[in-house]
Protein backbone atom coordinates (compact mmCIF):
# COMPACT_ATOMS: atom_id res chain seq x y z
CA UNK A 1 0.00 0.00 0.00
CA UNK A 2 1.81 3.34 -0.79
CA UNK A 3 1.66 5.88 1.73
CA UNK A 4 -0.70 8.93 0.52
CA UNK A 5 0.84 10.91 2.46
CA UNK A 6 3.97 11.42 0.95
CA UNK A 7 2.95 11.89 -1.98
CA UNK A 8 1.11 15.67 -1.87
CA UNK A 9 0.62 18.58 1.00
CA UNK A 10 -2.50 17.52 1.81
CA UNK A 11 -4.97 13.90 0.99
CA UNK A 12 -8.48 13.43 1.68
CA UNK A 13 -10.53 10.23 1.03
CA UNK A 14 -14.47 10.65 0.65
CA UNK A 15 -17.19 8.73 0.17
CA UNK A 16 -19.98 10.41 -1.71
CA UNK A 17 -23.91 8.58 -2.11
CA UNK A 18 -26.40 10.25 -4.42
CA UNK A 19 -29.83 8.90 -3.69
CA UNK A 20 -33.28 8.51 -6.48
CA UNK A 21 -35.60 10.18 -3.42
CA UNK A 22 -35.32 12.98 -1.34
CA UNK A 23 -33.58 11.90 2.43
CA UNK A 24 -35.64 13.07 5.55
CA UNK A 25 -35.18 16.26 6.73
CA UNK A 26 -37.08 16.08 10.21
CA UNK A 27 -35.23 17.35 12.70
CA UNK A 28 -35.61 13.97 14.73
CA UNK A 29 -33.57 11.84 12.24
CA UNK A 30 -31.25 14.49 11.27
CA UNK A 31 -30.05 14.61 14.99
CA UNK A 32 -30.37 11.28 15.62
CA UNK A 33 -27.97 10.15 12.75
CA UNK A 34 -25.86 12.39 13.62
CA UNK A 35 -25.40 11.62 17.35
CA UNK A 36 -25.43 7.76 16.15
CA UNK A 37 -22.06 9.01 14.28
CA UNK A 38 -20.56 11.12 17.35
CA UNK A 39 -21.08 8.30 19.70
CA UNK A 40 -18.20 6.57 17.12
CA UNK A 41 -16.58 9.41 16.82
CA UNK A 42 -16.90 11.85 19.86
CA UNK A 43 -14.19 14.20 18.14
CA UNK A 44 -17.07 15.24 15.75
CA UNK A 45 -18.62 18.00 18.29
CA UNK A 46 -19.26 20.90 15.59
CA UNK A 47 -23.13 20.50 13.92
CA UNK A 48 -24.05 23.24 11.78
CA UNK A 49 -26.85 24.22 9.02
CA UNK A 50 -24.71 25.73 5.78
CA UNK A 51 -26.78 28.60 4.15
CA UNK A 52 -28.18 25.86 1.45
CA UNK A 53 -29.94 23.85 3.77
CA UNK A 54 -26.87 21.33 3.96
CA UNK A 55 -26.30 19.59 7.75
CA UNK A 56 -22.82 19.25 8.37
CA UNK A 57 -20.99 17.35 11.21
CA UNK A 58 -16.82 17.70 11.60
CA UNK A 59 -13.96 17.76 13.58
CA UNK A 60 -12.28 20.70 14.76
CA UNK A 61 -10.32 22.36 11.56
CA UNK A 62 -6.84 22.97 13.19
CA UNK A 63 -6.24 19.11 14.20
CA UNK A 64 -4.17 18.48 10.74
CA UNK A 65 -6.26 15.92 10.10
CA UNK A 66 -10.34 16.00 10.05
CA UNK A 67 -13.61 13.70 9.56
CA UNK A 68 -16.49 15.71 8.45
CA UNK A 69 -20.17 14.39 7.12
CA UNK A 70 -22.76 15.96 5.32
CA UNK A 71 -26.70 15.39 4.40
CA UNK A 72 -27.78 17.31 1.57
CA UNK A 73 -31.16 17.09 0.08
CA UNK A 74 -30.23 13.42 -2.40
CA UNK A 75 -26.48 13.02 -1.43
CA UNK A 76 -24.57 11.57 2.01
CA UNK A 77 -21.09 12.71 2.16
CA UNK A 78 -18.62 11.57 4.27
CA UNK A 79 -14.90 12.92 4.20
CA UNK A 80 -11.31 12.42 6.29
CA UNK A 81 -8.49 14.54 5.79
CA UNK A 82 -5.10 13.25 6.14
CA UNK A 83 -5.85 10.14 7.75
CA UNK A 84 -3.34 8.35 9.39
CA UNK A 85 -4.25 5.23 7.36
CA UNK A 86 -6.47 4.33 4.65
CA UNK A 87 -8.83 2.24 6.84
CA UNK A 88 -9.34 4.40 9.10
CA UNK A 89 -11.27 6.62 6.64
CA UNK A 90 -13.09 3.64 5.20
CA UNK A 91 -14.30 2.21 8.29
CA UNK A 92 -16.17 5.90 8.87
CA UNK A 93 -17.24 5.70 5.46
CA UNK A 94 -18.67 1.89 5.87
CA UNK A 95 -20.36 3.19 9.36
CA UNK A 96 -22.40 5.71 7.31
CA UNK A 97 -23.46 3.37 4.48
CA UNK A 98 -24.21 1.31 7.43
CA UNK A 99 -26.53 3.23 9.48
CA UNK A 100 -28.26 5.22 6.13
CA UNK A 101 -30.72 2.34 5.38
CA UNK A 102 -32.15 1.87 8.83
CA UNK A 103 -31.50 5.63 10.00
CA UNK A 104 -32.35 7.80 6.44
CA UNK A 105 -34.58 5.15 5.44
CA UNK A 106 -32.14 4.52 2.07
CA UNK A 107 -32.38 1.79 0.32
CA UNK A 108 -29.66 0.28 -2.07
CA UNK A 109 -32.73 0.23 -4.59
CA UNK A 110 -32.62 4.42 -4.07
CA UNK A 111 -29.07 4.17 -5.52
CA UNK A 112 -28.60 6.64 -7.48
CA UNK A 113 -24.43 6.70 -7.79
CA UNK A 114 -21.72 5.45 -5.18
CA UNK A 115 -18.52 7.37 -5.12
CA UNK A 116 -14.85 6.40 -3.50
CA UNK A 117 -12.85 9.71 -4.28
CA UNK A 118 -9.24 10.04 -3.22
CA UNK A 119 -7.80 13.52 -3.77
CA UNK A 120 -4.08 14.65 -3.67
CA UNK A 121 -3.56 18.75 -2.90
CA UNK A 122 0.17 20.40 -3.89
CA UNK A 123 1.01 23.88 -2.84
CA UNK A 124 2.27 26.10 -5.66
CA UNK A 125 3.10 29.40 -6.04
CA UNK A 126 3.33 30.24 -9.90
CA UNK A 127 1.29 29.27 -12.69
CA UNK A 128 -0.68 26.21 -11.85
CA UNK A 129 -1.35 25.51 -15.20
CA UNK A 130 1.69 25.95 -16.67
CA UNK A 131 3.10 23.63 -14.20
CA UNK A 132 0.82 20.95 -15.12
CA UNK A 133 1.24 21.27 -18.77
CA UNK A 134 5.09 21.07 -18.03
CA UNK A 135 5.08 17.96 -16.19
CA UNK A 136 2.56 16.07 -17.60
CA UNK A 137 2.37 17.51 -21.17
CA UNK A 138 -0.23 18.56 -23.69
CA UNK A 139 0.21 15.82 -26.39
CA UNK A 140 1.45 16.01 -29.70
CA UNK A 141 -1.77 17.72 -31.29
CA UNK A 142 -1.80 20.95 -28.92
CA UNK A 143 1.90 21.82 -28.01
CA UNK A 144 2.67 23.80 -31.54
CA UNK A 145 0.16 25.91 -28.91
CA UNK A 146 2.80 26.89 -26.71
CA UNK A 147 5.04 27.57 -29.18
CA UNK A 148 3.19 30.79 -30.32
CA UNK A 149 5.28 33.80 -29.23
CA UNK A 150 3.79 34.92 -25.51
CA UNK A 151 1.54 32.39 -25.10
CA UNK A 152 1.06 31.30 -21.60
CA UNK A 153 -1.35 28.61 -20.43
CA UNK A 154 -4.42 30.19 -18.73
CA UNK A 155 -6.46 26.71 -18.21
CA UNK A 156 -5.35 23.62 -18.59
CA UNK A 157 -7.18 20.93 -16.26
CA UNK A 158 -7.21 18.05 -18.11
CA UNK A 159 -9.78 15.04 -16.97
CA UNK A 160 -10.29 11.51 -18.14
CA UNK A 161 -13.36 9.32 -17.59
CA UNK A 162 -12.96 5.43 -18.34
CA UNK A 163 -15.66 2.58 -18.25
CA UNK A 164 -14.52 -0.15 -15.84
CA UNK A 165 -17.16 -2.95 -17.15
CA UNK A 166 -19.18 -3.34 -20.70
CA UNK A 167 -22.20 -1.77 -19.32
CA UNK A 168 -20.64 1.38 -18.22
CA UNK A 169 -22.10 1.23 -14.58
CA UNK A 170 -18.86 1.33 -12.66
CA UNK A 171 -16.64 4.53 -14.04
CA UNK A 172 -13.16 5.45 -12.50
CA UNK A 173 -12.68 9.46 -13.32
CA UNK A 174 -9.03 11.88 -12.91
CA UNK A 175 -9.82 15.34 -12.99
CA UNK A 176 -7.37 18.00 -12.41
CA UNK A 177 -8.09 20.95 -10.68
CA UNK A 178 -6.07 24.36 -11.29
CA UNK A 179 -6.62 27.94 -9.38
CA UNK A 180 -5.01 30.20 -11.71
CA UNK A 181 -6.35 33.04 -13.03
CA UNK A 182 -5.94 35.14 -15.91
CA UNK A 183 -5.23 38.35 -13.73
CA UNK A 184 -2.75 36.75 -11.64
CA UNK A 185 -0.92 35.62 -15.16
CA UNK A 186 -1.03 39.56 -16.16
CA UNK A 187 0.52 40.82 -13.17
CA UNK A 188 2.85 37.97 -12.77
CA UNK A 189 1.84 37.52 -9.09
CA UNK A 190 0.55 34.34 -7.76
CA UNK A 191 -0.60 33.46 -4.17
CA UNK A 192 0.37 30.26 -2.83
CA UNK A 193 -2.78 27.88 -3.81
CA UNK A 194 -3.41 24.17 -4.33
CA UNK A 195 -3.47 22.22 -7.04
CA UNK A 196 -5.64 19.49 -6.82
CA UNK A 197 -6.22 15.66 -7.95
CA UNK A 198 -9.01 13.90 -7.94
CA UNK A 199 -9.13 10.05 -8.22
CA UNK A 200 -12.55 8.61 -8.58
CA UNK A 201 -14.21 5.91 -8.60
CA UNK A 202 -18.45 5.50 -8.89
CA UNK A 203 -20.95 2.86 -9.33
CA UNK A 204 -24.19 3.87 -10.93
CA UNK A 205 -27.88 2.76 -10.41
CA UNK A 206 -29.29 0.63 -8.14
CA UNK A 207 -27.44 -1.83 -6.31
CA UNK A 208 -28.17 -5.82 -6.49
CA UNK A 209 -29.99 -7.19 -4.07
CA UNK A 210 -27.59 -9.43 -2.39
CA UNK A 211 -25.16 -6.29 -2.17
CA UNK A 212 -25.00 -3.51 0.47
CA UNK A 213 -23.31 0.01 0.33
CA UNK A 214 -20.64 -0.91 2.42
CA UNK A 215 -19.48 -3.65 0.50
CA UNK A 216 -19.82 -2.37 -2.76
CA UNK A 217 -17.87 0.85 -1.46
CA UNK A 218 -15.25 -1.63 -0.45
CA UNK A 219 -15.25 -2.90 -4.36
CA UNK A 220 -14.04 0.31 -5.25
CA UNK A 221 -11.58 0.99 -3.00
CA UNK A 222 -9.66 -1.93 -3.90
CA UNK A 223 -10.51 -0.70 -7.63
CA UNK A 224 -8.88 2.56 -6.34
CA UNK A 225 -6.02 1.60 -4.93
CA UNK A 226 -4.95 -0.82 -7.98
CA UNK A 227 -5.64 1.60 -10.87
CA UNK A 228 -4.11 4.41 -9.06
CA UNK A 229 -0.87 2.15 -8.05
CA UNK A 230 -0.74 0.91 -11.32
CA UNK A 231 -1.83 4.52 -13.55
CA UNK A 232 -1.75 7.52 -11.32
CA UNK A 233 1.15 7.68 -8.72
CA UNK A 234 3.86 7.31 -10.92
CA UNK A 235 2.27 9.04 -14.40
CA UNK A 236 0.97 12.09 -12.95
CA UNK A 237 1.35 12.52 -8.80
CA UNK A 238 4.88 11.93 -8.99
CA UNK A 239 5.71 14.21 -11.87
Amino acid sequence: MIPYESLADDFYINMNLSTEMQLPAGRETILGFFERVQKTYPEMRNFYTRENGDFVLEEDKDLGHQRWISLEPRRICSGHINPDHTERAFEQHALVLDLVPYMLSVSPLDCEALDYMVGFDFSYRGNHDALVAEALGLGSAMESLLEIPGAKPLNFEPSLTISLDEGCRRQARLMIETRTNAYQVRRNDFPEESISVYFTVRQYGSLAHDSSFATTLDELRRTSEELLAEHVVEQVLRP
